[in-house]
């Protein structure tokens, strides 16, 4: 983590999930201006890209003391990397572990493409700080998703950019149950019922079916660790 008390101007990577939901009422709780950027790179499911928006809208009700600070929403299209970084949240594959002990819906390299196009728009934008959602807390085993590799990209984006760029991580060192109490803690009960109505994480885009944690198939790996991370943290609430 770095010093960003002198920053003023965040973009937050926005997926509509649970993680970037939190990361967003974050960051719009410490900047003076939060934009968002979303990416298309070929999901099978378009309801994660409809969920951004709907978490957009509602975190100006959740959050109505700091709602001016929400700026603009971008999309950088990347299905051509999604392509060639084929999965199973890109194609019609089970999943399971692969030959190197890794889920198949691992994206190769998915945050370091993130963070680069991220790091261009700030640039452009004059955003100063880098907001991502992963963790290595809780987490499917991404090594994109590690605190090591997060410090090497800043340190490439650095160098390949000629300026310091801050990517801040709050979520971390963070379990699941950690997560849902930090939303509650910026909004309250408002945050966590946005999260759990409009958010998104489910990899096999299931929004039929609403448990207490919010939609899901509840057997994939993001809805597993959502569903156990939720009954944690309301049983030590």
């Amino acid at each position: 983590m770095s010093d960003i008390q002198t920053s003023t101007s965040a973009l937050v990577l926005f997926s509509g999930g649970q993680d970037s939901a939190t990361c967003l009422a974050w960051a719009l709780e410490r900047f003076d201006r939060v934009e968002t950027v979303g990416f298309d790179y070929g999901q099978r499911h378009a309801v994660e890209m409809q969920a951004r928006q709907a978490v957009r809208q509602g975190m100006k009700t959740a959050l109505p003391a700091v709602a001016g600070r929400l700026g603009g929403d971008h999309v950088v299209d990347l299905t051509g990397y999604g392509r060639i970084a084929e999965s199973a949240l890109t194609a019609d594959r089970k999943i399971e572990m692969d030959a190197r002990g890794l889920p198949t819906t691992f994206v190769p390299g998915r945050n370091l493409i993130f963070l680069v196009a991220a790091a261009a728009l700030a640039d452009r934008r004059g955003l100063e700080v880098l907001v991502g959602g992963m963790c290595e807390t809780d987490y499917s085993g991404y090594p994109d998703c590690r605190h090591e590799t997060m410090q090497a990209m800043a340190r490439a984006l650095s160098l390949g950019l000629d300026k310091p760029v801050v990517v801040e991580t709050p979520l971390m060192w963070l379990t699941k149950a950690e997560t849902w109490a930090l939303a509650d803690r910026i909004g309250g009960a408002a945050l966590v019922e946005l999260i759990l109505e409009d958010s998104h994480t489910c990899y096999l885009g299931d929004r039929t079916h609403r448990h207490a944690w919010g939609y899901g198939c509840g057997d994939c790996p993001a809805c597993e660790l959502r569903a156990a991370g939720y009954a944690e943290w309301v049983a030590s609430a």
